[in-house]
């Protein structure tokens, strides 16, 4: 599944880096997160510094604007 950059973010919304992935996983349940996207987020294995480093966790699972899924 592919998540759109801003999912990730309202997802993420209020987190306080450096966090684990069971930590963003947690916050991304209270703010009503996809669970598909709380279940990954729980499996990031290491602590990540802020955004940046959850979307290199992401990646290749991000949705672009108006992309051909053909």
């Amino acid at each position: 599944m592919a998540w759109q950059v801003t999912e990730v973010q309202k997802a993420l919304k209020g987190a306080d880096y450096p966090m684990t992935g069971e930590q963003l996983a947690e916050l991304a349940e209270r703010n009503d997160a996809d669970s598909t996207l709380v279940d990954r987020l729980r499996g990031i294995d290491r602590e990540v510094d802020g955004p940046n480093g959850v979307m290199k966790e992401l990646k290749g699972e991000l949705g672009g604007g108006d992309r051909d899924e053909s």
